[in-house]
């Protein structure tokens, strides 16, 4: 690996060839197979952001060493999924990690930046539904952004939610997460002009099918927009709300609804 980008880059030294292509060669350059996994070091150029380890199904010495190899680079490392024993092991082999445990959520930065782009909120229905949307919170925060969080708003109480109408009108994006009948991510959607991120979680009694009554209700919403992701998933939303958070930055915050 080191030979080829030596290599890569005396060629772009020499002007053998472009930097542009250079840059296009590197996106694909490097991977590092390590048997039970082939570690990817260059998702941050292609992507953005750094590779990130779901630990849920793996060994707890498959999520060590995966983890060790990205840590080796000097990346940002974010490891989902980890149950106690997971988080244990990360935090003994690679120290200086943020866990969080309701979250089931490992973190490492690598250096200390400032605040993060303000814009994503995130709001839960119930204090049951906040193991996803902690995720959706640290991941959101992984990826650069800084998080405002609005809990336990449900539609059982709807006043609780009509009070922040500041916060939710004044967001670039919102994660909504709730289980039951998953109504909630409707009702915020009916109350602001921004992109609304539905996320069902499996909280609910046997009709609530693990999360599926959530999802349906959900991907049925009437309010215009509202986009869903899968049950319990709340790394995907924090993801996704990165994603648009930094486009609406990079364009400016343009004319507000």
């Amino acid at each position: 690996m080191e030979e080829t980008l030596r290599r890569l880059l005396e060629q772009v030294k020499a002007g053998a060839i472009s930097l542009d292509e250079g840059v296009v060669r590197l996106r694909d350059l490097t991977f590092e197979d390590i048997g039970f996994a082939r570690v990817d070091h260059h998702r941050r150029l292609r992507r953005g952001f750094p590779e990130v380890v779901f630990a849920e199904g793996k060994t707890v010495s498959q999520t060590v060493e995966i983890a060790g190899r990205l840590l080796a680079h000097g990346e940002d490392l974010l490891v989902t999924r980890a149950d106690e024993a997971t988080a244990t092991a990360l935090l003994a082999a690679h120290p200086k990690a943020e866990h969080n445990a309701l979250a089931r959520t490992v973190r490492w930065r690598a250096e200390r930046a400032g605040p993060g782009r303000p814009g994503i909120l995130v709001i839960s229905a119930g204090t049951s539904d906040l193991p996803v949307a902690e995720e959706a919170v640290v991941t959101a925060e992984a990826f650069g952004n800084e998080v405002v969080t609005l809990y336990d708003v449900g539609v059982a109480g709807i006043h609780r939610l009509l009070g922040q109408k500041e916060a939710i009108q004044g967001a670039r994006v919102l994660v909504v997460v709730a289980g039951m009948e998953g109504a909630l991510p409707s009702v915020v959607g009916g109350l602001t002009s921004r992109p609304v991120i539905a996320v069902p979680t499996s909280t609910g009694y046997g009709a609530s099918f693990g999360g599926l009554a959530a999802l349906l209700a959900m991907l049925n919403s009437c309010a215009s927009g509202v986009t869903v992701v899968n049950i319990d998933n709340g790394f995907g939303a924090g993801v996704a709300a990165s994603l648009i958070n930094r486009l609406v930055d990079s364009e400016g915050e343009g004319e507000s609804g």
